[in-house]
Parts: structure tokens; sequence; C-alpha cells
């Protein structure tokens, strides 16, 4: 039996990544801002981290924010988790972090190249976006009477509990560095992403392409966020709604 921490295993990932470890009989840690024993907001660091961390082999690191601080936590993490001698670090980032210029990519990149260089054992694993960060951008923009999408742009969504079984068997196998990335079955433009999910909830809006400007939507355009070589995600997006809305 190993014991493994998970940081944000409260979250919509790390919550099932803790599932599947404990059924499997491995003692498990879940770390985050507001679970208790463990609860530590990674940004700060300080004495609760080292006692999470102690007597871990293996850490599956899912904590996350788009709106900072991902680097400052993970120069904590592994700071503690040397201290601590842990010997396997596993990080889930995103598909084309080292081809989007776009914010918090770069900041993913980031702590890729911190565990790389941590001289941890250490697993990174990028998949590309969730279904469920589809449907919360789309009722986002269905607030508005027309839903404007970035024209040109596709996206490759994946079943964040596929990628939950991966993190699971990559936690238990020794250090393997940069694995090969994770894609949803199919690529689909956004336009149509956004009408599926409007028909799975009832609205009726409609869906127009807006062109954008930037190296950013250049990009994104170009598919850089995308891994059509490696679709090997089974569930579709239409298969998720069908689940989400009852359809």
């Amino acid at each position: 039996m190993t014991t493994i921490l998970v940081t944000g295993g409260t979250g919509t990932l790390g919550r099932l990544v803790t599932e599947r470890l404990r059924a499997e009989g491995h003692e498990l840690r879940v770390l985050s801002r507001h679970s208790r024993p463990y609860a530590v907001d990674l940004r700060e660091g300080g004495p609760g981290l080292d006692a999470a961390l102690d007597g871990v082999e293996t850490v599956v690191h899912c904590a996350s924010s788009p709106r900072g601080g991902d680097e400052q936590a993970a120069d904590h993490l592994i700071a503690a988790a040397r201290r601590a001698g842990v010997g396997h670090l596993v990080y889930i980032s995103i598909v084309g972090v080292d081809r989007v210029p776009f914010g918090y990519y770069r900041s993913k990149l980031a702590v890729e190249r911190r565990i790389e260089e941590s001289g941890l054992g250490w697993t990174v694993l990028r998949a590309t976006q969730f279904h469920d960060l589809v449907v919360t951008v789309v009722q986002g923009l269905a607030k508005s009477p027309v839903v404007l999408v970035p024209s040109g742009v596709s996206d490759q969504p994946v079943e964040v509990a596929e990628v939950a079984d991966r993190l699971a068997e990559l936690a238990l196998a020794a250090p393997a560095g940069r694995v090969p990335d994770m894609g949803g079955p199919e690529v689909r433009t956004l336009d149509s992403l956004a009408r599926a999910c409007l028909r799975a909830t009832g609205r009726r809006r409609p869906v127009l392409g807006m062109p954008l400007f930037g190296k950013t939507y250049r990009a994104f355009r170009a598919g850089g966020h995308l891994a059509p070589e490696q679709a090997v995600g089974k569930g579709t997006f239409e298969e998720y709604l069908a689940r989400r809305f009852g359809q």
C-alpha cells in the first residue's frame, strides 16, 4: 500500500483521482485550502504542507488556478517534497502549453519546467480541455442574446473521468517523464460545441463566429491546443451532455 497525496483533491479532477486510488487500497491524503486535516494554501506553504507530506511516497499535483499563483505553489510543493523524500511527483498539464502564448498556459509550462528540474522522480501528462469546462464557457456566453465564439477555432474535449483513470495509473507506476498527450475522441468547431450545449439545455440562441486578433488567437486557430494524433479518449461531448442534462 502506497501513501499518496493529491493536491486539489476536492476539485473536478482531483476528487476522481482520489476515489480511484483509494479504491485500489492506497492511503490517500487530500490537500486543498479547506480540506482538513490537510487544509493548506500551496501559494503560502508552511508547516502544514510539511505535515501533509510526511511519509508520502507519491504526489499527484492537480491543484491549479487560472487566477494565478501556480508557479509559487509549485515552488512550495517541490521544496517540501524534497524535504519529505517524496519519490514521485505526477503533474496534470494542458495540451499546447508550449505552443499557445496564453497566460495560464505559460504558467502551466513554467510549472512543468520546475518539476523537470526538481531532482524528484516525475511524470507529466498533458490533456485537452474537459467537457464540463466547455459547458461552463458556453453557459456564460449564453447569458447574452447572441452566443459569440471565436471564429475558426476548434476544441477536443475529453472526459474528466478518463483523465482521472490515466493519472491514477501513472501515479502507481514508476516516474515516466513526459508521457503522451491525452485528447478527446473528436476535434469539433467551437460553434458546433456551443450549438450542442444549447440544444441539451433547451436554450435558443443564435451562435455567431467572431474574428479576434493577436498571437494567442492565431495559435488557437492553428490548433496548437489540440492533439488529434492522440485522440485516445472515448467519451463524446454528446454523451456527456446526455448524462449531465438527462437527455
